[in-house]
C-alpha cells in the first residue's frame, strides 16, 4: 500500500498522474481518478486557494491512508494546488489503484468528499468587479457525513 500526497502551486498533468498509478501494483486491476478544475461562470476571472501548511498535508495524508485502509488499495494519491488559478486549470487530482473497480471508485469518491470538508483550504473568487471568500456548500458536508456514518472516530 502506498500513499502519496502533494500540495503545490505549480500546475500538474492529470494524465501523467494517472499514468503514475497505472501498472504500479501487479495485483491491482482497477484505477480510478477524479480531477477538479476551475469552473467558469458569471464574471469569474480566477480562483485563489490558501491553505495551512503542514496541517493541510497531514490532513490529506490521513484521508489517503484511511481510504487505503478501508478499501485495501495498492496506491492512494492526492495532489492539490494552492495559489491563483485561471478558468479551466486543474485544482485537485485524487486517484486510487485497487484489486477491483468498486474499491477504486469508492475510495476515490471518499477521498474527494472528505478533503472538501476536512482539509484546511480556503477559496477566494476573483471577478471583474472584485473578490470574495467562498463559503462551504452544505452539500459538501452531507457527502462527507454519508461516508463517515458509523465511524465517528475518523477525522483528518
Amino acid at each position: 500500500m502506498g500513499v502519496l500526497i502533494k500540495v503545490q502551486t505549480e500546475s500538474f498533468d492529470p494524465g501523467a498522474l494517472l499514468a503514475q498509478l497505472t501498472g504500479c501494483e501487479a495485483d491491482c486491476g482497477a484505477i480510478a481518478s477524479f480531477v477538479g478544475q476551475v469552473r467558469g461562470g458569471g464574471d469569474l476571472v480566477a480562483l485563489e486557494l490558501e491553505h495551512y501548511p503542514g496541517v493541510t498535508e497531514q490532513a490529506l495524508r490521513r484521508i489517503a491512508a484511511e481510504a487505503a485502509r478501508r478499501w485495501s488499495l495498492g496506491q492512494a494519491l492526492i495532489v492539490h494546488r494552492t495559489g491563483r488559478m485561471g478558468i479551466g486549470e486543474p485544482i485537485v487530482f485524487v486517484g486510487a489503484s485497487a484489486p477491483h473497480r468498486r474499491a477504486a471508485l469508492e475510495a476515490t469518491g471518499f477521498m474527494i468528499d472528505i478533503l472538501k470538508t476536512q482539509a484546511p483550504f480556503w477559496k477566494r473568487e476573483h471577478t471583474g468587479t472584485g473578490s470574495h471568500w467562498v463559503e462551504p456548500r452544505p452539500g459538501d458536508d452531507e457527502a462527507a457525513a454519508a461516508w463517515l456514518a458509523g465511524s465517528e472516530d475518523f477525522t483528518a
